[in-house]
C-alpha cells in the first residue's frame, strides 16, 4: 500500500481555460520556460485551471487534495483586482446536469497584494481536504478585474499538491 502526504501535479498553462481577453503562448521570462501572456485590456478576464489529479470510486483511495500553489507574473501596471474561486464539480448521472460548489479555501497572498507588480505564488489552502472521488474534479477560477491603466500578466503553470493512497 502507498499511503505517501507530499504528492504534487504539475499543471502546465496550456492546459489553463481562458475567457475575455487575448491570450497568447509566449516563452516564459526565464529561459526555457512557458507562459501563456494577457494582453493590455480594460476588461475582466476569467481564467480556470482544471486541477488534474488522481481520483478513486473506492473511499479513501486516489487523492486527498490539500492545495493549489499557481505562479503568475503581474509585469507592467496593476490590474485592479485578483479574486481567487475553487469549485468542486459533481458530475451528473445520465441526463442529469453537473453541480458546482464553492469549496472553502484560503488565500497565502491578501487580495489587496495578489495584484502588484512582481512575481507571485498564489497558495490556496483546502479549509477541510477530502478525498477526490471519480464523480468530482475541481476547478481553480481567477477572475482578473482590469482597470485602465496598462498592464499585462504572465500565466507560468500551477501544482496541486496531495496526498496519494492506493
Amino acid at each position: 500500500m502507498i499511503h505517501n502526504t507530499h504528492f504534487s501535479q504539475y499543471i502546465p498553462p496550456t492546459l489553463f481555460h481562458f475567457v475575455t481577453g487575448t491570450f497568447t503562448q509566449v516563452a516564459g521570462t526565464v529561459a526555457g520556460t512557458i507562459a501563456i501572456n494577457r494582453a493590455n485590456a480594460n476588461e475582466t478576464s476569467v481564467i480556470t485551471i482544471p486541477i488534474t489529479v488522481p481520483s478513486n470510486s473506492i473511499a479513501l483511495q486516489g487523492c486527498k487534495l490539500q492545495s493549489i500553489e499557481v505562479d503568475y507574473v503581474v509585469k507592467t501596471g496593476e490590474p485592479t483586482s485578483l479574486t481567487w474561486t475553487l469549485n468542486k464539480v459533481t458530475r451528473g448521472a445520465e441526463g442529469a446536469a453537473a453541480t458546482v460548489d464553492p469549496v472553502t479555501k484560503t488565500d497565502a497572498i491578501a487580495a489587496a497584494d495578489s495584484h502588484a507588480v512582481d512575481e507571485h505564488k498564489q497558495v490556496i489552502t483546502i479549509t477541510t481536504p477530502e478525498w477526490v472521488d471519480n464523480d468530482v474534479y475541481y476547478l481553480l477560477e481567477i477572475s482578473l478585474v482590469a482597470g485602465a491603466a496598462a498592464h499585462t500578466e504572465h500565466f507560468l503553470g500551477a501544482v496541486a499538491n496531495f496526498t496519494f493512497r492506493a
